[in-house]
């Protein structure tokens, strides 16, 4: 099993929606809202690609998991991952990615790394580090999501007002509708 900084983040966002995810039924190509975000991303900061250097990470825990990064903005000199976002509202699960990005590059030998989560539509960014009990923390999201995903059973709607702008709004909601 491989886990993501995207099932780091769709945990602490939905659970519903990291089981289907991480069973390929994929909807955020139907969301202008996901879209948005894309193109934030790859527009604001324009000099970044040419500053810092794309990274990759598989990393095996154990026998059954290994860990899967891809870190789009990297600066090996400072050990900073940049990380864009939209909007803040999301941020407790921003957070938690950089966090798991934080985490496998410690647990591949680089020493107190670093990462800033950048909202240029809002001006403002977060500066993220690992404290020793994040560690901890981290390894038990690892093990929910492992069990999320063992499940044969899609874990149940959140019925919250984020569900109303996800991506996966019609599929969650069809019977309702």
């Amino acid at each position: 099993m491989q886990i993501t900084a995207t099932y780091i983040n769709l945990y602490h966002v939905c659970r519903r929606e990291l089981w289907l995810h991480a069973k390929g039924i994929r909807m955020e190509h139907t969301s202008d809202t996901v879209y948005e975000g894309k193109l934030i991303g790859e527009t604001s900061y324009g000099e970044r690609a040419e500053k810092n250097k794309q990274l990759e990470i598989n990393l095996p825990l154990d026998a059954d998991c290994n860990v899967s990064v891809k870190i789009d903005f990297y600066d090996p000199k400072t050990r900073t991952v940049y990380e864009t976002k939209k909007s803040d509202r999301m941020e407790q699960a921003h957070i938690a990615q950089v966090k798991f990005y934080l985490y496998v590059l410690q647990k591949s030998g680089v020493p107190d790394p670093c990462g800033i989560i950048e909202y240029p539509k809002l001006r403002d960014r977060t500066r993220v580090s690992l404290a020793d009990d994040d560690l901890a923390e981290i390894e038990s999201w690892i093990a929910a999501i492992q069990k999320i995903l063992r499940s044969s059973h899609c874990p149940e709607l959140l019925h919250k007002p984020i569900c109303k702008n996800c991506s996966y709004y019609d599929y969650c909601y069809a019977d309702e509708l």
